[in-house]
């Protein structure tokens, strides 16, 4: 194990899955399309596997990076290859590599056409995304954070559904155009230090204007992604018109990105400025938990209602982020501000398996009745009981209820800050009873009563790659859900670095 430990690991998980993408090319011919599902499964097991090593080695104990590795890369710029992870970005770069692993075999048997194409779009996008939650140069960060966004283009125009090209291109414009002024926050901060260094911003001191600047800068380019309210539309339509591996990776991992940038880049380098605008974000946050909820309950389309659903809860990650700086201001209870951003990367993982698993079983059924609305279904539990029994514990998750992954982080955050603020805290916990209304009353119009049609009367139960890509899914929200603890202790002292650095005062 300790040789492994020396090899250049997080170059590794980068670099192999995008090889296993052009490898995937290269061999999987059209008339052969399951050599190109074997090299992806192989690609994903080996990058899977990478990961092995990579938690033995991690020291849960330090809060700095580690496994780094920095290389010249363009030396005229003071460019650097460097590579490194933590408590924070350690879960979200194993994420990335179990959810490619659960697409590829979910995609076995669904994708029929072009496979060689989706198995290398999937690779790909895999390298570039664990590439974003390791880069530690700004530079090489915005290449891999943009560099994604061609994937996963590609993935929505040619394997979407019929309004693919306007949904793909709304997806591209939206984010690349918030990234935009990213680019200039970083050249920026390259002027005040001569650095691109993620790490080497932290210690600058920058004036108030100079920090709100930077702040709503970086605040486009992460509000997007994760998607907050106002910016949010481009969701629902990528969601309804990507294919199910596509929406899966887009709930599991692109929407992490945004609150992952918050917690990078907004509050260590500009902390007074997010102490400033702490009710800003809290405001948008709330929107996102009690507007969008309320939103997704009227929804027809079982993407769509699961899409707003996936806005509300990523609001509650959002809002346990910048919580503590009202839990700083009204209790300066530093138990408190721990429980608050460990409960938002509780509730960030938890969203990835359940929302994930949903989108997946949406799929099943639409690959078998070619149709999201739910008024197409009606009585599935009597002909597809297995896949019922599933989808009721993803909607539970969903929920969140006791025992499952959804319960844990939301329950974390409600407890963090209900002696910060009472009433924000009793307008979150509304999305307890919004996303109870619009989940439970989507899975009794759809899997309860009598079989309402021929389409579902015709409907054949689960195969055996979807048993065992959502048998993965619901043993990992479960164990979650009973026995958080690993995860939490993973980022526990990272997270402890990121709060002194949030709080401390770096006005020059």
């Amino acid at each position: 194990m300790q040789s492994l430990i020396a090899l250049p690991l997080l170059s590794l998980m980068i670099w192999v899955p995008i090889v296993g993408g052009f490898l995937a090319l290269l061999f999987g011919g059209d008339d052969n399309s399951n050599k190109a599902k074997i090299i992806g499964l192989i690609t994903a097991l080996v990058t899977l596997g990478l990961c092995i090593p990579v938690l033995v080695g991690f020291d849960t104990n330090e809060p700095l990076m580690q496994f780094e590795e920095n290389h010249e890369w363009i030396s005229a710029f003071g460019v650097f290859y460097h590579l490194g992870v933590d408590g924070i970005s350690m879960p979200l770069m194993v994420l990335t590599t179990l959810t490619t692993l659960v697409v590829i075999l979910a995609s076995w048997k669904a994708i029929t056409t072009q496979v060689r194409q989706y198995i290398a779009t999937f690779l790909i996008m895999q390298g570039l995304m664990i590439g974003v939650f390791e880069a530690l140069d700004a530079i090489l960060f915005y290449v891999f954070w943009e560099g994604m966004l061609i994937p996963m283009y590609l993935c929505i125009g040619i394997w979407g559904g019929a309004n693919r090209t306007y949904a793909s291109i709304k997806f591209f414009l939206f984010t690349f155009l918030g990234s935009v002024l990213m680019l200039i926050a970083f050249i920026f901060l390259h002027g005040k230090t001569g650095s691109f260094s993620i790490l080497g911003f932290y210690p600058l001191p920058l004036s108030m204007h100079e920090q709100l600047l930077i702040f709503f800068a970086f605040f486009m380019a992460f509000a997007v992604k994760v998607p907050m309210w106002p910016v949010h539309t481009w969701l629902p339509d990528a969601h309804t018109e990507a294919p199910a591996g596509g929406s899966v990776v887009l709930a599991a991992l692109m929407l992490k990105m945004g609150v992952y940038g918050f917690l990078r880049f907004n509050m260590p380098i500009t902390p007074d400025a997010s102490q400033a605008l702490v009710w800003f974000m809290v405001i948008l946050s709330l929107i996102a938990i009690v507007y969008i909820g309320l939103v997704a309950i009227v929804q027809k389309d079982m993407k769509r209602l699961i899409a707003y659903s996936s806005v509300a809860h990523m609001g509650f990650a959002t809002l346990g982020c910048f919580m503590i700086y009202l839990i700083y201001k009204n209790t300066g209870d530093y138990n408190d501000a721990y429980l608050s951003i460990e409960g938002a990367m509780v509730q960030m993982i938890s969203h990835a398996f359940s929302t994930g698993a949903m989108f997946f079983g949406v799929g099943i059924l639409y690959d078998r009745l070619h149709s999201r609305m739910i008024n197409d279904y009606g009585g599935v539990a009597n002909t597809m009981p297995v896949f019922a029994a599933f989808f009721m514990l993803f909607a539970m998750a969903n929920v969140g209820l006791p025992g499952t992954s959804g319960f844990v982080g939301e329950f974390m955050i409600i407890l963090s800050t209900i002696h910060a603020n009472f009433w924000v805290t009793a307008l979150a916990a509304t999305t307890l009873i919004l996303s109870a209304s619009y989940t439970l009353w989507m899975y009794k119009r759809v899997f309860f009563g009598d079989v309402s049609n021929d389409g579902v009367a015709t409907l054949e139960d689960i195969n055996g790659s979807e048993f065992l890509v959502l048998g993965i899914l619901a043993f990992i929200v479960i164990f979650i859900g009973v026995y958080p603890e690993p995860l939490l202790k993973v980022f526990h002292a990272s997270i402890g670095q990121l709060l002194q650095l949030a709080h401390a005062t770096k006005l020059a």
